[in-house]
């Protein structure tokens, strides 16, 4: 099935980039079942419910993994209607997915998108403004997205949630969790050192998204869409650090595109323990120069 979009999604937020296709006259969207034959490699846990639920499209560099935050500026009438829409729903859930371009068809001059990295998620708080809303939002879980259901006035689609294989014994994970949360709060006390004085929190994002995941979310809906606790604290490392550079926000999409095809809750684990020990050493080499600057 395809699924053609009169015009591209331009979405406004400090945290996103649009998604500028407008040299295409189009952009297509292909069958969710084309786009995962190519991956049949890929081992999730299957899920038997879904859910039909807004769609939201974002570029591939906009990645969204469970725990993690997001603030949306959304002002186009398409999608202050999937606002209205979701906020009318008791758990105000929709989808983030982004869109990757697959090249152009060999009889057609429009460009085709494959609709990859599905995030459950939920929205925390909206704050209207004179155009638009700003729309904090939190990943839950990872979705498959099965058959897109309309186009207009915006995307919605019949979704299943994909979770991770338990492929090694629990305490083996549950040893990998306790070290990843140390880590993290190691991180956490570096980060806060290094902001200036004035702008000191005491909860960066890696700690927001840390303190959500340890949580049970709270979500009426199948229990099947809500990840373990493993499998959640396995991607709360995933967060940008302060200071971070282009070249390291650009590596951590690399790292989030990873973490998000990986269906080994272990192997995740053992990843984002190096990923937060790395972003230690960078923080403490950017505070021994800082210190150095003020002496």
């Amino acid at each position: 099935m395809i699924i053609a979009i009169a015009k591209p999604p331009a979405l406004i937020s400090p945290l996103i980039t649009p998604l500028n296709i407008a040299n295409h006259h189009s952009s297509i969207l292909t069958s969710p079942s084309r786009l995962n034959s190519s991956r049949r490699r890929r081992r999730f846990r299957p899920q038997a419910s879904s859910l039909v639920l807004p769609l939201l499209p974002f570029p591939v560099d906009q990645v969204l993994v469970p725990s993690e935050v997001k603030t949306l500026h959304l002002y186009e009438a398409r999608y202050i209607a999937l606002l209205e829409e979701s906020l009318l729903q008791k758990n105000k859930l929709f989808v983030h997915f982004v869109l990757d371009p697959v090249g152009l068809s060999s009889t057609s001059v429009e460009a085709s998108f494959a609709a990859k990295y599905g995030c459950l998620v939920i929205i925390e708080n909206v704050k209207r403004l004179e155009v638009g809303a700003l729309v904090l939002i939190r990943g839950v879980g990872r979705v498959k997205v099965l058959e897109f259901k309309q186009a207009q006035p915006y995307l919605t689609g019949e979704v299943s949630s994909l979770q991770d294989n338990v492929l090694h014994k629990m305490t083996e994970i549950g040893s990998k969790v306790l070290e990843l949360k140390e880590a993290l709060h190691s991180l956490n006390s570096l980060e806060i050192k290094l902001k200036a004085p004035g702008t000191v929190s005491l909860q960066t994002q890696t700690t927001n998204s840390l303190v959500w995941a340890e949580k049970q979310p709270t979500l009426d809906c199948n229990a099947d869409f809500i990840p373990s606790l493993a499998e959640r604290v396995s991607f709360a490392a995933l967060q940008p650090i302060s200071g971070a550079s282009q070249s390291e926000l650009f590596k951590l999409q690399r790292e989030k595109m990873i973490a998000m095809d990986a269906t080994d809750t272990l192997e995740r684990l053992k990843k984002s323990i190096q990923l937060a020990k790395d972003n230690i050493s960078l923080l403490a080499a950017k505070l021994a120069i800082q210190s150095l600057e003020m002496h």
